[in-house]
């Protein structure tokens, strides 16, 4: 995922001349072909996010379209004053690329878990926020990301991901995805926890339960005409995340429930609102907060 949307900025560079990288501390050799055949939209800053933020802002007032890649700890939390008041507030097309979304650097302890990112991003007015599944969703994705008015926030995960989208599927910012049509409950994803509600979806349907999958790829704006379609439908909602329940994508589909009056059962997985005291592996983190598919089994069963 995250070496397809560096990818396509360089091919997207190629084709316009608005386009800008700008990264701070990132790997040898990243976006090495971009730096070489297009070096006056190429900046590698270092480690000076909020300098980067700035720069990207300024460069975005001069009309070119800045594409920001850092670890999405250090692109949001560390940059949070600098995103209000250089980018959103001006509503620049800058898109800020968050490296490791969710419990991607999960070695590295708390000070790198991106688990309120979208939280924090959601409350910045102006601001547009896309997790995608997979690689292919991504490089769709990205082609509509050029001409979008205002700021993005892109989180990515870490790479490798399995592929669940769909080639020939349509990819519209602020739009969602029926991906099962289902009958007794409603899965409702972002990012990769639409592989986890898949992988689910199997061994629920094994115990004679046909869950609704609802992919919501943009979380803000949020596709509200879905989810109310959707909540007239089912009785048993669920909301699958990798961040905290407290403001994610949970949050922002108990609000629209909650605006409709909704009489059904609603339940959020995620995170809980605290600092993690656990190193390993995502994977291992995910099986210790229970955000893995046995663990939805268990959530909609119960």
């Amino acid at each position: 995922m995250r070496k397809t949307c560096l990818e396509e900025i360089y091919n997207l560079a190629k084709k316009d001349k608005r386009i800008v990288f700008v990264g701070s501390d990132l790997g040898a050799g990243v976006l090495s072909q971009f730096k070489d055949e297009i070096p006056d939209r190429f900046f590698m800053e270092g480690i000076s996010e909020q300098h980067v933020i700035g720069l990207s802002a300024g460069l975005a007032m001069n009309g070119f379209i800045p594409y920001v890649n850092t670890i999405a700890t250090f692109i949001t939390r560390r940059c949070f004053e600098q995103i209000v008041v250089d980018v959103a507030l001006h509503n620049l097309p800058v898109r800020l690329i968050g490296s490791g979304g969710g419990l991607v650097y999960a070695p590295l302890g708390p000070t790198h878990l991106a688990i309120d990112d979208i939280a924090l991003i959601r409350t910045i007015p102006n601001m547009t926020i896309v997790a995608v599944s997979d690689a292919v969703e991504m490089k769709k994705f990205m082609q509509e990301s050029v001409d979008y008015n205002g700021p993005i926030y892109i989180r990515l995960a870490k790479g490798g991901d399995p592929i669940v989208t769909s080639a020939n599927r349509v990819f519209k910012i602020g739009k969602s995805y029926l991906v099962n049509k289902g009958k007794d409950i409603l899965l409702i994803t972002t990012g990769i926890s639409l592989q986890i509600a898949l992988k689910a979806k199997e061994m629920l349907i094994e115990k004679g339960i046909n869950p609704g999958v609802l992919h919501v790829p943009t979380i803000k704006p949020i596709d509200k005409q879905a989810i109310i379609k959707y909540s007239k439908i089912f009785k048993s909602i669920t909301t699958i995340e990798e961040g905290i329940i407290s403001g994610g994508l949970g949050t922002a589909v108990g609000e629209i429930l909650q605006e409709t009056d909704y009489k059904g059962t609603f339940r959020k997985v995620g995170i809980p609102n605290k600092f993690s005291d656990k190193y390993g592996s995502q994977n291992d983190l995910l099986k210790y907060y229970k955000i893995t598919p046995e663990d939805i089994c268990h959530y909609v069963i119960s």
